[in-house]
């Protein structure tokens, strides 16, 4: 592993280059992230960041009505990310690789920074966003395949059962965001 960012804008710029790593599979790609407890802070400081963009967005980009949805966004985000988080720890710990949790953590906040200021950014720049929100998800499918494969160590089929587990808490946080913050008559009616 090589030194250790100084400042948040280095400790960006590695996280960049670490996730960068991670799209095309690079081996080297953990080195470029901090997985101390400074490291630690610094990419839940980027999901913090992420969390209030991805709640004022809707007023960024002018949405009508959007004025009361921050705190319901910010809570269902939290909710999302406590429970995929929840159902990793338990995943690792069924793996035998707690250690791996906090590496975990720094690289999957990191990917996640990067690919919602992404995806903001070309919501709110372009019209057509369907091909590229597809190819955004196809790029954090892999890159979640090479945290657990080059971050975490895992091997194949421990891979799969790590990214079920991912699954499982993504659908429960989901189940948890709709039993508090049941649909509205017009969302029902958007999707009608």
């Amino acid at each position: 592993m090589t030194t250790r960012p100084t400042t948040l804008i280095e400790e960006l710029t590695r996280a960049a280059r670490g996730v960068a790593g991670l799209v095309i599979g690079d081996r080297k790609a953990p080195g470029y992230f901090d997985f101390s407890q400074r490291g630690l802070y610094g990419s839940f400081i980027a999901y913090l960041l992420i969390l209030a963009l991805n709640a004022y967005a809707p007023i960024l980009a002018g949405v009508p009505d959007s004025q009361g949805t921050v705190l319901r966004a910010t809570l269902s985000n939290l909710i999302l990310y406590g429970a995929q988080v929840a159902a990793c720890a338990l995943a690792l710990r069924q793996l035998d690789r707690r250690s791996s949790f906090v590496p975990y953590l720094v690289a999957n906040n990191w990917a996640s920074f990067f690919f919602v200021v992404i995806a903001l950014l070309v919501g709110l720049t372009s019209g057509g966003v369907g091909i590229t929100l597809l190819i955004l998800g196809i790029l954090i499918i892999v890159v979640e395949i090479n945290i657990a494969r080059l971050v975490i160590g895992l091997t194949a089929m421990k891979v799969v059962f790590f990214l079920v587990a991912q699954l499982v808490g993504g659908g429960v946080g989901l189940l948890l965001i709709t039993l508090i913050f049941p649909p509205t008559a017009a969302e029902i009616a958007a999707l009608q």
